[in-house]
């Protein structure tokens, strides 16, 4: 059943947060940024007189409701307006929502909302899809502690934050439905709020290794400088992911056995792991999880499984290389491409993973995050355009 209805939401951790300010609310700033038609409908209204009305607010696709950021930046319009906003949220941060339901319906002053529909739309629906997936993915990979790497791959630091505090709230229902690990950390200070993080997380990139001209002088370098930190080491630079993943664990023994040493796959998608061909990836998951290949298998799952790249065969020869030495305690962090669907392969091959870098619930098909608005009453008579009738508030 829906949320009842509030004035004000009361969503939690995210909205307790300060909103960014990155987030127009300046009037000159709304109207640059808003469609058009919005701006001469305003003045219209102003020309005519105002009404009191209520807009439905709805995707198209099932999601998980992350209405947070753009509640809080709804209310802060409404107190720097200076106009009573009424917010009645129908499905609370984190919950799902079928297509076609209301999210939430919102009650003011058509002179002050009617300009505010394109930025809310655009923080809106976005946020929901990419929740929808981090949920998806932390609870398939219910073990599995996740790392939000999303930040390179958004259209600037607007949709970076938008991002990050989707798969904070995907992440946190599958903590709650299904009691997944999820995301545990992020890659930016500045976002890292979301995750309960007083900063981003990561050691290495790929330029340091190449700055370091071998695997293990970057990790040394790294020891070096941060003597103190868990440290995480890319080892498939020079194609060599085992043979480098041993050396820097033997170097740092200490280090493997109190856990404080990760191996990173990052390997492209146009080669194998060091010592895997198809013959040898299939035999790997033989040895380990027979039933994930007896099955019929699609040419993309197939890939994930016992193809080039970090594959599922690759993470369990991985493990099982670090075992035979007695590294049993040195985590394996993968990275690369982990989308909802890559994730729901790993889990049905149980990969040996501990920690899943990702920036991959990002959306896929951006057609599939817009939002809609539509006003359903009109000084409180019910109205909609034909075909909406089903948003009227019941």
């Amino acid at each position: 059943m829906p949320d009842s209805t509030h004035e004000k939401s009361q969503q939690g951790k995210h909205q307790r947060e300060e909103r960014s300010s990155l987030w127009p609310v300046e009037d000159k700033d709304i109207t640059a940024w808003t469609d058009h038609y919005f701006n001469r409908s305003k003045k219209v209204v102003e020309k005519f007189g105002d009404q009191k009305v209520t807009y439905a607010i709805f995707m198209r696709r099932p999601v998980v409701s992350a209405p947070g950021l753009v509640i809080k930046w709804l209310e802060e319009m409404a107190l720097k307006r200076d106009f009573d906003l009424k917010i009645d949220l129908r499905y609370a941060e984190g919950r799902w929502v079928g297509a076609g339901e209301p999210i939430m319906y919102l009650t003011g002053s058509l002179t002050h909302l009617v300009d505010l529909e394109t930025l809310l739309l655009q923080r809106l629906g976005p946020a929901c899809v990419a929740a929808y997936n981090a949920f998806t993915m932390c609870s398939d990979l219910h073990s599995v502690a996740f790392l939000a790497m999303d930040a390179r791959h958004c259209a600037g630091t607007d949709m970076a934050e938008i991002m990050a505090y989707a798969a904070s709230v995907g992440a946190d229902r599958a903590k709650r439905k299904n009691g997944a690990v999820g995301f545990v950390g992020n890659a930016t200070d500045a976002t890292a709020h979301y995750f309960g993080q007083d900063g981003g997380m990561g050691t290495m990139p790929h330029a340091l290794i190449g700055y370091a001209g071998s695997t293990l002088k970057a990790a040394e370098m790294f020891d070096e400088t941060f003597p103190g930190d868990p440290m995480t080491v890319l080892v498939d630079y020079f194609a060599r992911e085992i043979t480098d993943a041993l050396t820097v664990c033997r170097r740092f023994p200490k280090r493997a056995a109190e856990g404080l040493l990760s191996v990173r796959l990052d390997t492209a998608g146009s080669r194998f792991v060091e010592t895997l061909d198809p013959p040898s990836s299939y035999a790997v998951l033989e040895r380990n999880v027979p039933r994930a290949i007896r099955g019929y298998r699609n040419e993309e799952e197939l890939r994930y499984l016992v193809g080039p790249g970090v594959s599922a065969a690759a993470i369990w020869t991985m493990r099982e290389a670090l075992d035979q030495e007695g590294f049993t305690k040195v985590k394996i962090v993968a990275s690369s491409g982990f989308s909802p669907a890559k994730c729901r392969l790993m889990a049905e091959a149980e990969a040996p993973l501990d920690v899943v870098g990702t920036g991959s619930y990002l959306p896929n098909r951006w057609s599939e995050t817009y939002a809609t608005a539509d006003i359903v009453e009109y000084d409180n008579v019910p109205r909609v355009k034909v075909g909406r009738e089903f948003l009227i508030r019941k």
